[in-house]
């Protein structure tokens, strides 16, 4: 009755943007146990995605305010 392929390819992962992308992946390889080495690639995502990071700020809270960015989308 309804074909809703289209929504299905508009939000499929190939569409989201690269740095919703690679947050979303920064975040799944945390929640299954990795932890991340480099701090400064850590903020380059979090600046990707439009937001303010201190370099002195703790990886820890970056990582939070990442996913509270991907939890409001």
């Amino acid at each position: 009755m309804f074909d809703f392929n289209w929504l299905r390819k508009y939000f499929s992962r190939k569409n989201l943007p690269t740095d919703v992308f690679l947050a979303r992946k920064l975040i799944s390889a945390i929640d299954r146990g990795g932890i991340p080495l480099n701090p400064a690639k850590v903020n380059a995502i979090a600046r990707d995605l439009g937001l303010e990071v201190s370099t002195r700020a703790p990886v820890e809270e970056t990582i939070a305010r990442i996913r509270a960015y991907l939890q409001r989308m």
